[in-house]
């Protein structure tokens, strides 16, 4: 028990040491300030901006910012699309796969390019090696620099500059940030025994004679940046949890730290732009706090165990089931609250199998989306919470709502509320409608309590970008293909266009003298009632489900039944 919770602790205290380092290095990028890659990168991007007509200085609108997202994302799945269907014909496909099913295929298209990677199909059965690594490898880079810069232009706003360009934003986020760590993380997953190769399935025969057919392929590549962009869609059907994706402690510990390394630091690279180094750390801790309540309590839920199993047997053990006994109860409990948390998604052992306060964490973190939140769209969704409490607070205190001496009017609280609500539309009316018909039900493996949380997580993991699932779901089937679709663009790009015209409309707002009477926002006591306004919006919106799913459950193996 406690090598598992000092795994655990050491795991935060490399968090918290990396945070500043990298936050400081994101905001001297997007600060356009000097970095060590400026003699390598510098003359690639020139050659890139020439070629596509790009000036670095030209500043978007709001609205510019959004065409701009929402043409290169639609490109970029039409692209992905037909590299899949055609698949037959190009290269490194030692297997001879041919084109998935259209709803199949158009599933996986939009939920990688919105950065979710929610997979209804088997990796190493489905997709060549050309398709894993040219289409879905790169809309893992593009995704992510996506969000990124929409979370880097959200900021700028707020600080009172202008919002900057797009593909700018999105060039830099690959060059600089993801794909010079997805090269060292590469390598250093190789180092581990995560293979990297173009070969075919391997042929081995086994002790009793027989033949095993052994999956492989460029896994280290793409196992880097699945984790470090948070898209989480895994090389192999059982993702991290596969020994050729996540062999050792050693590997667990790179991808763990490269989930969660990008939105921490994005917290304190906001305290930078914002001039305002005190409200970053009050507000990292702020997410930091809840996020260790969270793992503690689900850390604690696998370490009593099922008691239904522990009484039939007479034993005393921790749940161990879907896990893989490399990492036990604790990394795979850490690892369960943190890919949840960051909106990864990936996975090393079934959350199916969580225990119910294992379920109601991940569940919790899918639906606030700020603890720590997804690639820079995370950080945006925290400080419409902020916005929120500065509003409330300041009528509360009859005061003038402002924010980085701006003031909160009408408009922000309407955008604000419009990143709130679409995502409780999007997972709430779809899930009723999943629950309502038998043709959705024939997806659900364990009826009651849990089927409830199973249908709840789809939509909730679709809504929330995540793309992980309580994979007990049967969820491969055209209903849950395309209901699922609505949920990943909704919950993608509606959120996107509202926080960059809040974005841009704060920009443009003339900054106000601050006086005495002045809200102060790097308070403890005003980061105190935000996670408070935090916490209760999130829960009061989704309590119903999570009583009538993990809630019910758990008070349901309590009394032993």
């Amino acid at each position: 028990m406690g090598q598992g919770f000092l795994q655990i602790g050491l795991t935060l205290c490399i968090v918290i040491a990396i945070t500043p380092l990298f936050g400081k290095y994101i905001a001297r990028v997007f600060l356009g300030e000097r970095t060590l890659l400026d003699f390598l990168m510098n003359p690639i991007e020139r050659s890139m901006f020439v070629l596509a007509g790009v000036r670095r200085k030209d500043d978007m609108t709001g609205w510019e910012y959004i065409r701009a997202v929402l043409c290169c994302n639609t490109f970029m799945a039409i692209s992905v699309y037909f590299l899949i269907y055609f698949q037959r014909l190009l290269p490194w496909n030692p297997n001879g796969f041919g084109a998935p099913t259209w709803d199949v295929l158009l599933h996986t298209t939009i939920s990688f390019v919105t950065n979710t990677d929610q997979q209804h199909y088997v990796g190493e059965t489905t997709l060549s090696y050309f398709s894993q690594v040219a289409a879905l490898g790169f809309l893992m880079f593009t995704s992510a620099a996506t969000g990124l810069a929409v979370g880097i232009a959200f900021i700028r706003g707020l600080t009172g500059r202008r919002l900057g360009n797009f593909y700018v934003d999105l060039v830099r986020g690959i060059t600089r940030i993801l794909l010079p760590i997805s090269i060292i993380g590469a390598i250093a997953l190789l180092v581990t025994g995560v293979p990297q190769t173009l070969a075919g399935t391997m042929d081995v025969q086994t002790l009793e004679g027989g033949t095993q057919y052994l999956a492989r392929g460029p896994v280290a590549s793409f196992e880097m940046i699945k984790l470090l962009g948070e898209n989480g869609g895994g090389f192999f059907g059982v993702n991290s949890a596969h020994p050729f994706e996540n062999p050792n402690g050693a590997s667990n510990l790179i991808e763990m730290l490269a989930m969660i390394s990008i939105p921490a630091a994005l917290i304190y690279t906001y305290g930078i732009f914002a001039n305002n180094i005190k409200q970053a750390w009050l507000l990292f801790w702020m997410v930091f706090v809840i996020f260790v309540v969270l793992v503690g309590v689900t850390a604690v839920g696998e370490l009593q165990g099922n008691p239904l199993v522990n009484t039939a047997f007479g034993l005393e053990q921790p749940n161990l089931e879907g896990k893989e006994v490399r990492f036990g109860w604790a990394q795979t409990a850490f690892w369960a609250v943190m890919t949840t948390a960051t909106m990864s998604g990936a996975v090393n052992g079934m959350h199916d199998s969580l225990m119910p306060q294992g379920i109601f964490s991940t569940l919790f973190n899918l639906f606030i989306q700020v603890i720590w939140g997804g690639q820079g769209t995370g950080t945006a969704y925290l400080f419409i919470y902020l916005i929120l409490t500065v509003f409330l607070t300041g009528l509360m205190a009859g005061r003038t709502p402002e924010f980085l001496g701006r003031k909160i009017e009408k408009r922000e609280i309407v955008l604000a509320s419009v990143v709130l609500l679409i995502h409780p539309i999007l997972v709430l009316i779809p899930s009723a409608i999943a629950l309502a018909y038998p043709i959705s039900l024939s997806g659900i493996s364990n009826a009651g309590y849990h089927g409830i949380s199973q249908v709840v997580y789809e939509y909730a993991s679709a809504a929330a970008n995540n793309g992980s699932g309580l994979e007990g779901l049967r969820d491969n089937t055209l209903w849950w293909n395309l209901s699922t679709l609505v949920s990943l663009i909704g919950g993608r790009y509606i959120p996107m266009i509202a926080i960059l015209l809040l974005a841009d409309g704060m920009s443009r707002k003339q900054p106000v003298q601050e006086t005495p009477a002045t809200l102060r926002t790097d308070s403890l006591v005003f980061t105190g009632i935000t996670a408070g306004v935090t916490l209760v919006l999130g829960v009061l919106t989704f309590f119903p489900v999570l009583a009538l799913g993990p809630i019910a459950e758990g008070l349901k193996l309590a009394s032993g039944s």
